[in-house]
């Protein structure tokens, strides 16, 4: 990387250590960087609303707030032009298919070295990609899978939080209330969701969500219209 280049980095993982970890593995490639850190992913947003100025993300996919590929989803389609890299202690090449298919610009297995994470942040900061080599991204997902993944690739950003929330149970008073709307609001958000998904029930919603990634989204709803 150039010298003179300053850069900002949010890493959000909810294990201090590994934060900290990846906070040495970066640090050890800028003269000058600013690193934000998350344990959760309300902190990622509130940190992301306060200032979109961010060149990277490092993101975990198992954190408090996070089902699957939720919070990529999110944050790809929020904003669009920082890139993400996944870090992630789950290597599966279905996962990392899955990750690069939702807009990730790498993914780093937690188990390579520093030298390995540091080669591959410079790379996708220079506007390249980055997945350890030893994987196949166009392994195939079914016809159906692909179908599935550009209906939730077509939710905004608030419908994926809404998404997001329905998987947990909560109930639409309950997600007006975290999201500082209306119950009115997220009525048509959840109508949207099932229109843009092509199912006709919160439940099924989450249901077709689950498919991605089955034991990270939780598979029962609330059975609210």
């Amino acid at each position: 990387m150039e010298p003179s280049e300053s850069h900002r980095l949010v890493i959000a993982d909810d294990h201090p250590l590994f934060r900290g970890a990846l906070r040495e593995a970066v640090s050890g490639l800028f003269d000058r960087v600013d690193i934000a850190e998350a344990g959760s992913f309300d902190e990622i947003a509130d940190l992301l609303e306060r200032s979109g100025d961010v060149d990277l993300i490092l993101l975990d996919l198992a954190m408090p707030g996070v089902r699957g590929f939720s919070g990529l989803m999110y944050l790809r389609a929020q904003y669009p032009s920082v890139p993400v890299i996944v870090v992630s202690a789950n290597d599966d090449p279905a996962a990392i298919r899955r990750c690069m298919e939702f807009g990730a610009s790498g993914f780093i297995p937690k188990t390579v070295g520093i030298e390995a994470m540091r080669s591959a942040i410079a790379r996708i900061l220079k506007g390249g990609v980055w997945t350890p080599p030893d994987v196949d991204l166009h392994g195939g997902s079914d016809v159906e899978m692909a179908d599935l993944m550009t209906r939730l690739s077509n939710l905004t950003p608030q419908q994926v939080r809404v998404l997001m929330m329905l998987s947990e149970g909560l109930l639409n008073k309950q997600i007006a209330f975290q999201l500082s709307v209306s119950e009115a609001t997220v009525k048509a958000h959840v109508s949207a969701i099932l229109q843009k998904l092509g199912v006709e029930s919160r439940t099924q919603a989450v249901i077709a969500a689950a498919k991605i990634e089955v034991g990270h989204w939780p598979q029962g709803a609330v059975a609210e219209s």
